[in-house]
């Protein structure tokens, strides 16, 4: 079951240039609709403007550049960096890797019947990898449920995103475990998979892509000494003492303690 190609049982019924051009349309709609959700957010229009009032600075080199560009790769898009929870990023990087690997193997199953057993075993593992941290993520890790105590089935427009993915890859994964073929399964397969890719403008995926550029342009209003316009973190400025709108913090020292992070927001 795991190193066999589901999709070669179902071109039986369905045309494998009908499943190719199904992927061809979903890919045409996640770059249609992430450009969508850039111009209607204007999250392009911030970052050029925020770009142009940081030019001036402290120049920063192309050397420079490289290096922020790679770290931006390494420690924020590969590893996720920017999630301080433990438990949320090894969550978000089995998702993450796991939908890429599903993705890929995916298309090369579906473009070439005949490839080999291990794309169907990259298939299954992706797949498995992104129930995995999805479910954790959703029954376990959610703010709104692990801090909050709000019902895990309680929905929002901003749950579509994963919804949706755990819909289409567990779907998928029973579709193909009971063997494969074009029947009810593969038709809530295909709908769950088609909202994932369709609801781009209202779900969060488009967030993949643009979050890589929000944390290289961080990263070099860091370098170059703007910080993104925001004060910086210490208050040896008087300046920025005064700008404090509470007299009793203005000559505190920045680190105050533990605060709320003393202790996990666990009381429901």
């Amino acid at each position: 079951m795991f190193t066999s190609n589901p999709f070669l049982a179902l071109s039986a019924s369905i045309a494998p240039a009908v499943m190719q051009t199904y992927i061809l349309v979903m890919i045409v709609l996640v770059a249609a609709g992430t450009l969508f959700d850039v111009v209607h957010k204007g999250s392009a229009k911030y970052f050029f403007q925020n770009m142009r009032k940081t030019k001036g600075a402290q120049p920063v080199g192309g050397g420079e550049l490289v290096s922020i560009a790679v770290q931006t790769a390494v420690v924020d898009v590969l590893a996720s960096g920017e999630f301080c929870n433990p438990r949320r990023r090894i969550a978000h990087l089995l998702g993450m890797y796991g939908f890429v690997l599903y993705v890929i193997a995916t298309a090369v199953m579906v473009f070439n019947t005949s490839a080999s057993a291990l794309w169907a075993l990259l298939w299954w593992i992706g797949g498995l990898m992104v129930c995995v941290g999805g479910y954790w993520f959703w029954f376990f890790i959610r703010v709104d449920v692990a801090a909050e105590g709000n019902s895990p089935w309680r929905l929002v427009r901003a749950d579509l995103f994963i919804l949706s993915l755990l819909a289409s890859v567990t779907l998928g994964l029973v579709w193909a475990a009971t063997g494969g073929g074009a029947g009810v399964l593969f038709g809530l397969y295909i709908l769950a998979t088609t909202v994932l890719f369709a609801g781009v403008p209202w779900s969060k995926f488009a967030h993949m892509f643009f979050k890589p550029a929000a944390a290289f342009e961080k990263r070099v209003s860091k370098a170059n000494g703007t910080c993104a316009n925001l004060p910086t973190q210490t208050r040896d400025d008087p300046a920025q003492r005064e700008r404090h709108s509470m007299e009793l913090l203005r000559d505190a020292p920045m680190d105050m303690g533990l605060g709320i992070k003393r202790e996990a927001p666990r009381h429901y």
